[in-house]
């Protein structure tokens, strides 16, 4: 399912979520501009890499090479179908979280569901080389937050039906749900095989987002579902 819109309206103009789309746009176009070589130089140096990580806390080495990725790894996107699926969920839902929290706890709140959800992902690979970037783990967060927040709102949906395509509203509470347990499916199925999907950032950022959302904000229960 696709989402095209959510029937949740923002108060406020979602001037952190913009700004976050925008910034991982200009360094995704900083990636097409590096030679192959770089661009993997790139994800070894900014993304993060569970085995480096973990090396680097049980050695004693220093950490700040392997603690800034956790905050780079969320900007840096793999090809246009990792960016542009990710950013247009997080314009889909971003808002709403954004506007509930207001713009800088919304801040710190997503970059927190980014680092939670890298640490997830080195804890379940501990012994994985292959460095892990994209802004997945912080807007599955997202997702989880606003599945807690907006249950009852309507997302409006292109749904694929064998070679046709329809277009539906559905409880934010299934379709959030679904894509939930499509993640779930994935990290069970895979079985601790190398995967190029970080599919135990996702559940962990869903998880932290919805768990969290309820101590940011804790009168998260009195949202007036009939705002439109």
């Amino acid at each position: 399912m696709i989402p095209l819109r959510d029937s949740a309206r923002s108060r406020t103009f979602p001037y952190v979520t913009v700004a976050l789309i925008l910034i991982n746009f200009l360094v995704f176009f900083f990636e097409l501009s590096l030679e192959r070589f770089q661009v993997n130089q790139l994800y070894y140096v900014y993304g993060v890499v569970p085995a480096e990580t973990l090396n680097a806390i049980f050695t004693g080495a220093p950490l700040e090479p392997v603690i800034i990725p956790f905050f780079t790894a969320m900007f840096i996107h793999g090809g246009w179908l990792h960016i542009l699926g990710n950013m247009w969920y997080l314009w889909i839902f971003g808002d709403n979280i954004e506007d509930r929290l207001g713009h800088f706890r919304y801040l710190l709140f997503y970059l927190g569901l980014g680092i939670v959800a890298g640490m997830v992902h080195v804890m379940a690979n501990p012994g994985s080389t292959a460095p892990v970037v994209g802004a997945s783990g912080a807007l599955a967060g997202v997702l989880g937050a606003y599945f807690i927040v907006y249950p009852r709102s309507r997302i409006l949906s292109l749904i694929p039906i064998f070679i046709f395509f329809t277009v539906l509203e559905v409880p934010a509470i299934i379709f959030v749900g679904i894509w939930f347990l499509i993640q779930l499916f994935n990290t069970l199925s895979m079985g601790g095989a190398a995967t190029s999907v970080a599919w135990w950032a996702h559940l962990g950022g869903f998880v932290a987002g919805a768990v969290l959302i309820k101590l940011v904000d804790p009168g998260v229960r009195e949202y007036n579902y009939n705002r439109k």
